[in-house]
């Protein structure tokens, strides 16, 4: 009896729901391929369905979905397009979640809370997802409800470089809008060479999206200030630190963050006096309606795709960061 014949390379296969196309069409174009062609449909009933356009045997699949709203939509379409390629044969399907869905709802606050993050990973896993690839989690924690790999990628370079280009370190404190960002801020502040400064807030756990600032730990008079966060939601955390900043006598206010969910009222509160830019990364699709002059968005499918072509090599994704992921 002869030997089985091994033949044919690996297959790389870059699918896209359509939550954000461009931004998969970005990566596929950084990774030098195209997009595979999908058939993805919502039916008259509001069910929705997909079917690729060519073969996915033994291919490494990566299923690229921004999570902006309506979020549980596209997140029943990631599942379904995941569930498809299972049942084609893929031979790993990698979910590419730039903004992880539920990111917030990582923890039990109070009694009778779900932890939603969690139930999200089980998901992905139970369609048939590999690994799981997210830019800047919410909590660290959510690596460890996902059974497999994660790759969890940081947004931080492509910022960096953004605003070394433009801000002088001298004159710059980093803040953090509040003590869960504050390991976040360090890594800024080391970077940048600049002081780290914290906001203290409180929130009613009964109001969502409403916080009270208390007092700021760290000096801001006279400089300029660089509040980092990893995604603006309504806005009015920012505003309102923006405001306890300047009314402590900072020069100037400059909002960093990863994702731009931007749910309403945010783009008008964003363009309050009291910030003078505001620098996010396209990990979401940002809407023109949702733009402004002083709004900067950077393009993460170079780090996107950087990390996709050392898992594809099984290369090393904790490389990209100087041992930092």
């Amino acid at each position: 009896m002869s030997a089985i014949k091994v033949t044919g390379e690996k297959k790389l296969v870059i699918v896209s729901g359509r939550a954000h196309p461009q931004l998969a069409a970005d990566v596929a174009a950084e990774l030098g391929t195209e997009l595979t062609p999908a058939d993805i449909r919502t039916f008259a009933s509001t069910e929705i369905y997909a079917r690729y356009g060519e073969s996915v045997r033994g291919a490494d699949v990566f299923v690229i979905q921004s999570h902006t709203r309506p979020v549980n939509e596209w997140l029943m379409e990631q599942l379904i397009m995941i569930d498809a390629l299972k049942r084609a044969s893929a031979k790993r399907i990698t979910v590419v979640a730039p903004y992880f869905p539920y990111a917030r709802q990582d923890k039990k606050g109070r009694g009778r809370e779900p932890i939603s993050a969690r139930l999200v990973a089980d998901m992905f896993k139970t369609a048939g997802a590999n690994r799981i690839m997210s830019v800047d989690l919410h909590a660290a924690q959510i690596q460890g409800f996902f059974d497999g790999p994660v790759d969890h990628l940081f947004a931080m370079p492509v910022l960096l470089e953004h605003f070394q280009a433009k801000l002088d370190p001298t004159t710059l404190t980093v803040v953090s809008p509040d003590m869960g960002r504050v390991k976040v801020a360090d890594n800024w502040s080391d970077k940048l060479g600049a002081p780290l400064a914290i906001i203290h807030k409180r929130r009613d756990p009964r109001v969502h999206n409403e916080v009270s600032v208390h007092e700021i730990v760290g000096e801001v008079e006279g400089r300029m200030c660089l509040l980092v966060d990893d995604l603006i939601d309504t806005g009015r955390t920012i505003v309102k630190a923006a405001e306890a900043l300047k009314e402590q006598g900072a020069l100037g206010v400059v909002v960093a963050a990863t994702h731009a969910v931007f749910s309403d009222p945010a783009t008008e509160l964003l363009q309050s006096d009291f910030i003078d830019s505001v620098v996010v990364t396209d990990t979401l699709p940002v809407p023109e309606e949702k733009r402004w002059d002083r709004l900067t968005i950077l393009p993460i499918a170079p780090l996107l795709a950087r990390a996709i072509h050392e898992v594809f090599d099984e290369g090393s994704v904790t490389s990209m960061f100087d041992g930092a992921a």
